[in-house]
């Protein structure tokens, strides 16, 4: 189990956008619900995707857009950390050292973090 450490940063909201209008696409990979929204979390070093992932392809909804999600857990609840292949690519809008993380409730909200807060995501081995 990798642990990976970093600080609550503000988005830029387009997952938000995607999560709601790709609901039932993403609880058919996910087996969960989708808060519409993601956590984004800054690490002091880039963060690599894993050779195996779940993948929502762009051609699953008509769309060209390809997010990869990584099962892990923050604060001890089942979540995911969503990137897409262009961030993966360092040609997206975020650098590698910006993960995404989407669970079923607003992680902001649920458990009363600002930006700057310190928080932890546990990667599963694999």
């Amino acid at each position: 189990m990798a642990i990976l450490r970093g600080k609550v940063v503000s988005g830029m909201g387009n997952f938000s956008f995607w999560i709601d209008k790709l609901s039932d696409h993403y609880e058919r990979k996910t087996k969960m619900r989708l808060f519409p929204g993601t956590l984004n979390v800054a690490l002091p070093e880039p963060y690599r995707l894993p050779e195996k992932v779940l993948r929502l392809e762009g051609e699953e909804y008509g769309g060209t857009v390809s997010v990869n999600l990584v099962p892990c857990r923050i604060f001890g609840r089942p979540a995911f950390l969503l990137r897409t292949d262009a961030n993966e690519q360092e040609r997206g809008h975020h650098p590698r050292t910006i993960i995404e993380i989407a669970t079923d409730v607003k992680l902001r909200d649920h458990f009363q973090l600002r930006d700057g807060d310190v928080v932890e995501v546990e990667i599963a081995a694999g």
